[in-house]
């Protein structure tokens, strides 16, 4: 089903459905939707008035005056009121369209209870537009603000009565004509809209304004103003949407470049629950901006906290559609909360394991036909890593079964190492792998996938010196992000996402790419896997890709959490270098040097974050280039 709630579907004096915000476009799509190309629909319009024939006489006319006047045809034009009431339940099922008219809100809704509508409509798969006191029978519990003479002054008047069910979404239609009327000698917005506002939200938007609600997914479109708390506010302008969505979004100060995307999803009208352990005043400015409301806990690790931090915005803004960290370390908190509250759009605690352990990512490697390394678990114990030694030959790489990064990973070059390793280790060596060591050049494919599984964002970074080896050598961090992918990465990318099942998501999977002919693995040139990070990249890699594409990924994703799809699109394409240095060595140029030297190819240049400066070093330089030739002079010039 695909829903429209509108005030009035036309312009004021217009005799055709607006085509500004979509509108005309969105109702035909829906439509042929529903009948194919082929076949016109069958209309059903549900009155109003339905004891007035004169009206709905009037009603039925002009509304069908203007579907035609809009270049839509119809097989037939039915109205439903007092005098076929009895039919409902045949006409709704014939009906391809069901347009729920506008007129006096109890009224209307009297005669929805009375026909049954909200049983009749269960399972309906066509398109319902709602027209003013149409739309706003459409929630579940309807606002019936006072409209005529008396109304507001009736103590025995019912402000809310039970709806249809389509919706929770409760709007005062009409702003334009309504936004200074006066009934019994009280303004309809400050004196009741505002007061009944308190605990509620109410929308209101100008003719030609509407909601669309498809997919599970509602999006207001046009100029439109949201009143609660008995206070009113432009959520959104012409030509433009915001999305009716809660998403909770977890530690969004840490990194601090994870504002951006809680900046974007507001951007979009999502409602965005900051979850963290700091203070509020701590917290950026932009992200501050950003937050529509937030929830301290004391210790991000107690999942007790989280919960009850989470079960306080269900309660205060209702269901909430997003639970997200783009992090890591919080992957497996993040799915547990979606199971608890039901929250389908990410993945779940039955899923986790598939991408957080090393060790179940080979059996979805193997589903997708994509070569990996060998492996063996520690816990099968000493003499049994030695026999797949002896298979493999040495080096070896231990690293933890369930982690992220180099932290915890060694490589292990005879028996007498594996056996120190295994001493070593003797407590815990059951919570790490081994793998055989692949020699080649590590890549990134990164990625934004929409929920049909397709990528709406490509990039690829190379890494010539992996983070292992910079982490225990204390080297220099040297990386860039291509101008376009290789086909061959795309591809094995694209495959990959698939075998896990992953859709919705920001992902980071890493591939050696092989230097040699390996026998089980592949040819020289082609991509082996090593890991999925269901995330975006760590550190700076998100800036990167944006300087290297001319876009914004952070907005990118925000897209798709809100639309499902891409908006921002892609600029000039560059490559783009990142180079570190670290505070306890001497270079050959200064600092001042750097940035004299690449003035016009500097993009960023700032300190690293302490919890992040083993990887990406103590001070970063970010610049981009036409050519690739320039990043290997840009790196000298750098870390020499």
């Amino acid at each position: 089903m695909t829903l429209f709630l509108t005030g009035s579907p036309t312009r004021y004096g217009e005799p055709s459905f607006t085509e500004d915000n979509g509108f005309l476009s969105e109702v035909k799509a829906a439509l042929e939707g529903v009948t194919g190309p082929e076949r016109l629909p069958r209309v059903l319009m549900v009155s109003a008035a339905p004891d007035d024939e004169a009206f709905t006489a009037s009603v039925k006319k002009g509304m069908s005056d203007c579907i035609h006047s809009s270049g839509i045809g119809t097989e037939e034009i039915v109205m439903l009121d007092r005098q076929n009431a009895a039919l409902a339940p045949e006409l709704v099922r014939k009906a391809d369209w069901i347009v729920l008219c506008g007129g006096h809100v109890p009224t209307q809704n009297r005669f929805i209870h009375e026909i049954g509508l909200k049983k009749l409509l269960e399972g309906y798969e066509g398109v319902i537009l709602g027209c003013s006191a149409g739309s706003m029978n459409c929630a579940g519990r309807v606002y019936s603000h006072p409209e005529l003479p008396g109304e507001a002054k009736d103590p025995n008047y019912r402000r809310w009565l039970d709806g249809l069910g389509l919706t929770d979404i409760n709007l005062v239609p009409h702003f334009e004509q309504v936004r200074y009327a006066v009934v019994d000698g009280l303004r309809l917005f400050e004196d009741i809209a505002f007061p009944d506002s308190w605990g509620h939200r109410f929308y209101s938007f100008r003719d030609g304004g509407y909601v669309i609600v498809k997919n599970g997914r509602s999006e207001l479109r046009g100029e439109a103003y949201e009143i609660t708390r008995g206070a009113m506010r432009r959520i959104s302008e012409e030509n433009k949407s915001y999305t009716f969505m809660n998403l909770v979004f977890i530690s969004p100060h840490f990194p601090a470049t994870y504002s951006h995307f809680c900046a974007g999803a507001r951007a979009n009208g999502v409602n965005v629950l900051g979850i963290a352990d700091t203070n509020y005043e701590n917290l950026s400015d932009e992200l501050k901006r950003s937050l529509t409301d937030y929830y301290k806990v004391n210790n991000l690790e107690n999942y007790e906290e989280v919960y009850r931090a989470v079960a306080w915005f269900a309660h205060k803004y209702g269901k909430i559609d997003w639970i997200e960290s783009n992090n890591e370390y919080w992957l497996e908190q993040d799915a547990r909360l979606r199971s608890d509250f039901n929250v389908e759009s990410g993945i779940k605690s039955d899923k986790v394991a598939a991408i957080r352990n090393k060790s179940e990512m080979k059996k979805y490697y193997a589903l997708g036909g994509i070569p990996t390394a060998r492996q063996i678990k520690g816990a099968e114990g000493e003499a049994k890593v030695k026999a797949f030694a002896r298979k493999t030959g040495y080096p070896l790489i231990a690293k933890p079964d369930s982690g992220m990064g180099a932290s915890g990973t060694f490589k292990l070059h005879n028996d007498k190492e594996l056996a120190n390793w295994f001493e070593a280790h003797r407590d815990n060596f059951g919570y790490f792998v081994i793998e055989e060591f692949i020699t080649g050049l590590l890549v990134s494919y990164d990625a934004i996938f929409n929920s049909k599984g397709e990528p709406i964002f490509e990039n690829n970074s190379v890494f010539p010196t992996p983070i292992m080896e910079i982490v225990h050598q204390n080297l220099e961090t040297c990386y860039w992000a291509n101008k376009t992918v290789p086909a061959k990465l795309s591809a094995i990318g694209r495959r990959t996402v698939k075998a896990f099942g992953i859709k919705s998501r920001f992902v980071h999977l890493e591939y050696f790419q092989l230097d040699r002919d390996r026998p089980g693995l592949g040819k020289k040139g082609d991509y082996v896997g090593l890991e999925v990070n269901m995330r975006p990249p760590g550190g700076y890699t998100p800036n990167m890709m944006n300087f290297a594409h001319s876009t914004d990924v952070f907005q990118i994703w925000a897209d798709m959490i809100a639309f499902d799809s891409r908006r921002k699109g892609d600029g000039e394409q560059y490559y783009c270098a990142y180079a570190g240095r670290r505070d306890n060595r001497q270079y050959k140029h200064s600092h001042q040097e750097i940035l004299e030297k690449y003035a016009k190819e500097m993009c960023m240049c700032e300190r690293v974050p302490a919890a992040l400066a083993d990887d990406l070093c103590d001070q970063a330089y970010i610049a981009r280039f036409k050519e690739r030739k320039d990043i290997d002079a840009f790196f000298r010039f750098v870390i020499l």
